[in-house]
């Protein structure tokens, strides 16, 4: 068996067992693994309706078959569950190296199931399996956590932190630190199960199907890599926050709670300024050839991040210019690990609240949520994550919070899950993808920015609605065979289907072509569909917030138009083969194998 392990570890807290499965290579192969395998494990065994919080659900860390192998950016593991913040399908992506020491250990996979007792913590070394005690590693944050449990260079530790323990829908997983698991709040589920850690140490090695196959598709992977102007030049010099500056001049850079799509102060926070200002280093993630992680340093804090999407949700999203400010927020998500997008948005969605006057009865205790109110944005991320005061109505989210004053509307979200830093008025592709994907309003399960904003693989007029629903599918499709390789999804600016078929080929001994990549793709998005109708996730769910909609973007070179989701969804679900409302047909689940 190339490129897996063969085995998933099983392990119970509820009666405290740990069994060792073989893996099913036929399942592994038709789901690949990581996100599509992940996906089609917790829908066999769990119904979708259940509480995501109750012990009935189950909590997958799952690898592709390309983790930890040579591969650029091979380094990738999945965590899948079903969401308390949405009651879609989780399915949440780290880097680091975590994911690789899992592989290392002997592992594909853990399902974890039941609720503890009490705290405790995972030790796997390799063969040797421990549930061990965790109460005195309660309350800790992620940094403490991690300085404790990691006690070789061979070890990698994956926590939660406060949010998580204090079951926080928004709370997020963290590995080696300042990796996030971060999106749907995958964190709480692993606090309700009263699970602190899950600390990994091995040093097996990986099999691969051809070597000589694999390091020659390596070698023009990197090459491919190293020449792309996103990947070769934009990521490593400035990280993803290169993107702060090119998507303010498009106009779609929200502002204020998506009230506007130009920031004025974008300079300020972009990472030009970043880099110029506050980098240490470049930190990259196992096996990473593009280095787009950033490790910053300011007088009060030092750690890795933040990100595009992080430095947009404190700083525009809030109104905030304060670079340093944003820094600091971003540590603090990651210490007491919340998902940075989601507590950012949260905090802009509560300024508008207060904008509106619906907030004149709160104590802000001195910091006033107010658009630019760089004070506001750090000390109300720690309240939220340890749920005090007014923190603890913002600890779900921005949709709950919102629908508690009336005002469901100004929570920029899709089915509960908060969308990232692009306004679909100006990217319509994009928009059409918020409003599909599966697992709520996410930038990265389908990046149509690459095509609209950044012209790859090829340029699409941004406002233009001819093609988007094939071009969205596409990359839906495309991305959900690399989440379940165990690759980057930005080896996708410079590689395309072709070229990730050779290097699974190459690992697993498959023969596959690239119409045999979009298929499997296509599957494991199919089953997602499936799992959320089955959870109660309503089709009419397939859609955007309504300013986006209704709402003419006031300014900017996007100014006047709105979203036309009305318009491309029709011909979305055809190319899916869905029904009109967006039902998988009985032919297309067939066509599958579903």
């Amino acid at each position: 068996m190339f490129g897996y392990m063969g085995k998933l570890l099983r392990i119970n807290l509820t009666d405290q067992s740990v069994k060792v499965e073989d893996l099913d290579f036929e399942l592994a192969k038709k789901y690949v693994g990581g996100r599509g395998l992940g996906t089609k494990i917790l829908f066999d065994e769990i119904d979708p309706k259940i509480d995501a919080l109750s012990p009935e659900n189950k909590l997958i860390f799952i690898n592709g078959p390309l983790t930890g192998t040579p591969t650029p950016t091979g380094g990738r593991y999945m965590v899948v569950t079903k969401s308390p913040l949405s009651g879609t399908i989780a399915s949440s992506n780290s880097g680091g190296t975590w994911g690789a020491r899992l592989k290392y250990a002997g592992y594909d996979g853990i399902i974890v199931e039941g609720k503890a007792k009490n705290p405790i913590y995972i030790n796997i070394n390799e063969d040797v399996v421990e549930l061990l005690d965790a109460k005195d590693l309660w309350g800790k944050t992620v940094g403490d956590t991690t300085d404790i449990l990691k006690d070789t260079k061979k070890t990698n530790v994956l926590t939660i932190g406060p949010a998580g323990e204090k079951l926080s829908k928004i709370a997020a997983i963290m590995n080696d630190k300042d990796r996030a698991a971060g999106r749907s709040g995958v964190g709480a589920v692993m606090g309700s199960k009263l699970l602190k850690a899950i600390v990994v140490t091995g040093n097996l090695k990986v099999s691969l199907a051809d070597p000589d196959s694999v390091k020659a598709y390596v070698k023009d992977a990197n090459l491919k890599i190293k020449e792309n102007p996103v990947t070769g030049q934009g990521l490593p010099a400035y990280g993803t926050a290169v993107l702060v500056n090119v998507i303010n001049a498009n106009g779609i850079l929200p502002t204020n709670n998506f009230q506007e799509g130009v920031f004025a102060n974008a300079e300020d926070i972009s990472g030009e300024t970043l880099a110029e200002k506050y980098l240490v280093r470049k930190d990259p993630c196992h096996r990473c050839t593009i280095g787009c992680g950033r490790y910053t340093k300011t007088d009060k804090v030092e750690g890795g991040g933040p990100e595009y999407e992080t430095i947009w949700a404190f700083g525009a999203d809030c109104g905030v210019k304060n670079l340093e400010t944003i820094i600091e927020a971003n540590w603090w998500c990651n210490q007491l690990g919340i998902d940075t997008i989601s507590a950012g948005s949260t905090l802009a969605a509560a300024m508008e609240l207060k904008q509106k006057g619906l907030l004149d009865h709160i104590d802000f205790e001195g910091h006033d949520l107010e658009f630019g109110n760089d004070d506001a944005i750090v000390y109300w991320t720690k309240k939220l994550a340890n749920r005090e005061g007014f923190g603890d109505e913002m600890a779900d989210g921005s949709y709950r919070l919102c629908n508690r004053y009336g005002r469901a509307d100004l929570s920029m979200t899709v089915k509960k899950l908060e969308i990232p830093a692009y306004d679909p008025r100006g990217v319509q592709g994009h928009g059409l993808n918020y409003a599909t994907s599966n697992r709520g309003g996410c930038h990265v399960r389908g990046y149509m920015i690459s095509p609209e904003i950044l012209g790859l693989p090829t340029k699409l007029e941004r406002l233009d609605l001819k093609d988007k629903p094939f071009w969205t599918k596409t990359f839906q499709d495309l991305t959900a065979f690399i989440d379940s390789i165990g690759l980057c999804l930005f080896t996708s600016f410079a590689l395309g289907a072709a070229e990730y078929a050779d290097i699974y080929n190459s690992v697993v001994g498959t023969k596959w072509t690239a119409d045999d990549v979009l298929k499997a793709g296509e599957r494991i998005y199919t089953l997602e569909k499936q799992f959320n109708l089955a959870a109660g996730i309503l089709p009419e769910e397939d859609t955007l917030p309504p300013r986006l909609l209704i709402e003419p973007m006031p300014s900017g070179p996007t100014e006047g138009h709105v979203h036309h989701l009305d318009q491309l969804l029709p011909e979305y679900y055809d190319l899916r083969g869905w029904d009109s409302e967006g039902i998988p047909t009985a032919e297309k689940l067939k066509d599958l194998g579903l």
